[in-house]
């Protein structure tokens, strides 16, 4: 079952609810003592997410939500109420009008009611959010990518120094680390079974995404929190957003397991070929496409392609050489194999159908549950952040159409997101509709192609 497609909220529209909940205790819960459990960002992956941690059938409660949008908060509140008609849901959702929050600063008011926190808002509010869940010691599952900048690359290793010495435990949305395929496959890998590593080509090459219209009397901020995959300071841009799983596998076998394994360099190129007006209208400001080589400090390079354009090759996978053999992971759902180097010769598969299978989404619950009630320490925000990152990395080397060395980057490279957060719909986003058009739209549409990063012209650092 799809992460995103768990729940369907009402179409209902109206202002979220406020007030709210006492202060937490202590996040620590042993064996079978209830866990609170509160969301911040309603939308389709934080209710794939809520229902997720609903399935793992320990002792917790839904106690609150929490989301920048009323409307979406409000249809988050029903849709919940709705499932609790379900007997196995009935005695964990604890919801009422009171424990609805709104607005940017709603997820202090979430996390302040809760024993772990679920975040599933939009990329770049992470880092904030992470940091404040963690001052407050609660356990974490937030949802990738963790950070879209480099100065949320920074805010996140410091939260996470935190997070350890709190004890915490925190999950991360890269389920693959929790997928058995990958697992296995890790296993033989780091056996030597394909020798030393070489180079790996990771991918992730779809079709178009959704875009949805401006709406009457939106605000700028208000049309582009609803658009935010179209916008680098909320997402990142699809090798962030999405691509970011592949680049994380890279980093967990070039490293084997190492989660901070990164690489040192990048250079890159890409650009917005399909997205463009007349074509797509309330395009946004991303690009469609990227390929980044990446260095690691061994000298074996990651190749990595992403692409968002129809009637184009689709594929999602990760894949390996090595001194010996070279293998596959993700094309195939089931699959991942091994062969010899030079050959044909399977080395291993594997065998899906021996395997009595959990999806990773709920998977990754599953463990954080576990990790919580047996009180052992976790954090998946050191790969998580570190991964996020390499994605943004090459991301700067192909806007700039420079070279760059990771060091550089994280010591100086430019933010995307408010340095200080959003405040409310009312306030300027950092990217702001063209006034000199490089081309004329009709009247009703409003572009951003002087936004659109140019290689050469781009500035990657502060």
């Amino acid at each position: 079952m799809q992460r995103r497609n768990f729940l369907k909220t009402s179409a209902i529209a109206g202002a979220g609810l406020s007030m709210g909940l006492s202060i937490a205790r202590g996040a620590q819960a042993k064996g079978s003592d209830l866990i609170r459990v509160a969301l911040v960002g309603c939308g389709n992956r934080g209710m794939g997410a809520v229902q997720q941690r609903l399935n793992v059938g320990d002792n917790m409660k839904l106690v609150a939500i929490a989301d920048a949008i009323g409307v979406k908060a409000k249809n988050a509140y029903n849709a919940l109420n709705d499932l609790k008609e379900a007997p196995q849901y009935k005695d964990k959702i604890a919801l009422t009008p009171d424990t609805v929050f709104v607005g940017f600063d709603a997820y202090k008011k979430a996390v302040d009611s809760c024993d772990q926190i679920l975040l599933a808002t939009t990329p770049g509010f992470r880092p904030l959010q992470y940091k404040y869940a963690v001052e407050k010691g609660k356990n974490i599952f937030m949802e990738k990518p963790v950070c879209i900048d480099a100065p949320g690359y920074r805010m996140m290793m410091e939260s996470n120094k935190l997070a350890d010495e709190k004890g915490l435990v925190v999950v991360v949305g890269l389920q693959r680390h929790y997928e058995d395929r990958y697992l296995e496959w890790m296993e033989k890998y780091k056996s030597g079974l394909m020798g030393d590593l070489i180079c790996s080509r990771v991918y992730w090459n779809g079709g178009n995404t959704w875009e949805r219209p401006r709406m009457e009397n939106d605000t700028e901020m208000a049309f582009q929190m609803r658009n935010w995959y179209h916008f680098v300071w909320i997402s990142g841009d699809n090798i962030n957003e999405q691509h970011v799983h592949n680049i994380d596998i890279a980093n967990w076998v070039h490293g084997k397991g190492d989660p901070l394994c990164h690489p040192i360099s990048a250079v890159g190129m890409g650009g917005r070929q399909i997205r463009t007006f007349p074509r797509f209208r309330n395009s946004g400001q991303r690009w469609d496409h990227f390929t980044i080589e990446y260095t690691y400090p061994d000298g074996s390079k990651m190749y990595s392609q992403s692409r968002h354009q129809g009637n184009t090759w689709a594929f999602v996978s990760e894949q390996f050489e090595g001194t010996k053999g070279y293998g596959e992971i993700g094309e195939n759902r089931d699959g991942g194999w091994i062969k010899e180097r030079g050959t044909n010769k399977e080395l291993w598969r594997f065998d899906a159908a021996a395997k009595k299978r959990i999806q990773p989404f709920q998977q990754e619950h599953n463990e954080a549950v576990r990790f919580i009630r047996e009180g052992i320490k976790h954090n998946d925000a050191w790969y998580g952040a570190t991964s996020s990152f390499t994605a943004a990395f090459g991301r700067y080397a192909a806007y700039s159409g420079q070279k760059l060395t990771w060091d550089e980057v994280v010591a100086k490279g430019r933010p995307e997101f408010p340095i200080g957060g959003v405040a409310d719909l009312n306030q300027d986003p950092p990217v702001m509709p063209d006034t000199e058009p490089p081309v004329v739209p009709d009247e009703e549409d409003i572009l951003y192609e002087n936004s659109v990063p140019l290689p050469g012209i781009w500035k990657w650092s502060e």
